[in-house]
């Protein structure tokens, strides 16, 4: 716990320098949505610290993650001849998506209106987003289903949950090099879109989206579509054109490209060595146990982002190699061998409770350490007393 900010001079530069600047220029947003939040915050009571809305954004989320794996663990029920998902569940699903985007949409208004903006604040905000992006990726699966003709197959799952964690990340390191947040695009078209989805699906039934479209398609290729276009054709062209104006007006952060590309080195290991073991493995193990591996997947590149994030933050360098990689080598490394077959899913149990603690163990100690040092409250307004 000590060492989750290792140096003292991580936090020194929160209080001396930091300054949290983000551009919002989605029309969605700007144009729409913003006329919402700005009516919806005024609503939250001025004694609730925004950290508590951020919060309870997140449970939200993840609490409909549960209830969808209760019911569709291995991703069939929304095949035919299976169990469906029951429809109170998507409009749960629904409810509770558009709550939680409300709640992280007006947690920094809320904290500007009670003039309780910290550092401690972003930080909470953006790591529970890093993780909250896979939980919302792996419950829309549930409308896919890994399921025949009409579904998608897990290593499409894979592909796309891939595809959205790397956009979120890189948005990540966008900011890291300009010291810029350009919020992208793609988040609230994709959230009002999973909205809609999900209350359709409580309507019609999940078994209308596997109906046939003209040409041979289905709805699950649009949404599939639409996910990936989100995140390749809106989000990464944006990272890379604010990255080289900021290069172009001198105004980069980092001073060498060693440096400025530095934080994409365990995303990208840590990508090829998951990709790898699906590769690999003997015993077909993403399709065996496609919620677990998906999960895990979530939960680790979470830990790598929320690493980023705090370098961005304190004008830190990177980390070369995230921990976090070197007992996945080593099990990707076994199981290329054929010495874990029959132990595979065990090392995946393994691998995913170690993952899962060590990043709530990371953000327990990161979130102890800033609040001590700001001397506030993680979910409090009052003021901490001095030790």
């Amino acid at each position: 716990c000590h060492g989750a900010l290792a140096e003292e001079n991580v936090s020194a530069y929160f209080v001396l320098y930091f300054k949290y600047s983000a551009v919002d220029t989605n029309p969605l947003s700007v144009y729409i949505m913003q006329h919402l939040w700005n009516r919806a915050v005024k609503i939250v009571p001025l004694w609730i610290a925004p950290n508590l809305l951020t919060f309870c954004g997140f449970v939200m989320i993840l609490i409909n993650y549960f209830i969808l794996a209760y019911y569709d663990w291995d991703y069939t029920a929304s095949g035919v001849g299976h169990e469906h998902v029951p429809k109170w569940v998507w409009v749960l699903a629904g409810f509770a998506t558009f709550f939680a985007y409300t709640l992280d949409s007006i947690d920094g208004k809320h904290a500007r209106r009670t003039n309780s903006s910290t550092p401690l604040g972003e930080l909470f905000d953006h790591g529970l987003d890093s993780w909250a992006t896979s939980l919302f990726t792996l419950s829309l699966f549930s409308v896919f289903g890994c399921n025949g003709e009409t579904g998608v197959s897990a290593y499409t799952l894979y592909t796309v949950l891939s595809v959205v964690l790397l956009t979120f990340m890189l948005s990540h390191w966008e900011k890291y090099n300009t010291g810029v947040l350009f919020l992208p695009w793609g988040y609230d078209i994709s959230q009002v879109t999973l909205t809609a989805v999900y209350l359709v699906t409580a309507v019609i039934d999940v078994e209308a989206w596997y109906k046939p479209l003209p040409f041979g398609y289905y709805f699950t290729d649009i949404l599939l579509s639409m996910v990936i276009g989100c995140s390749v054709f809106l989000s990464l062209p944006q990272t890379l054109y604010n990255i080289y104006k900021a290069y172009r007006n001198d105004a980069l952060k980092m001073s060498s490209l060693y440096d400025g590309l530095l934080p994409l080195l365990s995303p990208l290991l840590l990508f090829i060595t998951l990709t790898a073991w699906v590769a690999i493995s003997p015993n077909k193990i993403l399709t065996k146990q496609p919620r677990l591996f998906l999960w895990m997947v979530g939960i680790a590149f979470s830990n790598v982002t929320c690493r980023v994030i705090i370098c961005q933050m304190s004008n830190t360098r990177s980390e070369t190699i995230h921990c976090l990689l070197f007992p996945l080598a080593i099990i990707v490394c076994t199981v290329a061998t054929g010495l874990s077959r029959k132990i595979e899913q065990f090392l995946l149990f393994g691998f995913t409770a170690l993952a899962t603690a060590a990043h709530v163990h990371y953000g327990i100690c990161v979130g102890r350490q800033l609040s001590k040092h700001f001397n506030i409250y993680i979910f409090s307004l009052k003021k901490r007393v001095q030790e």
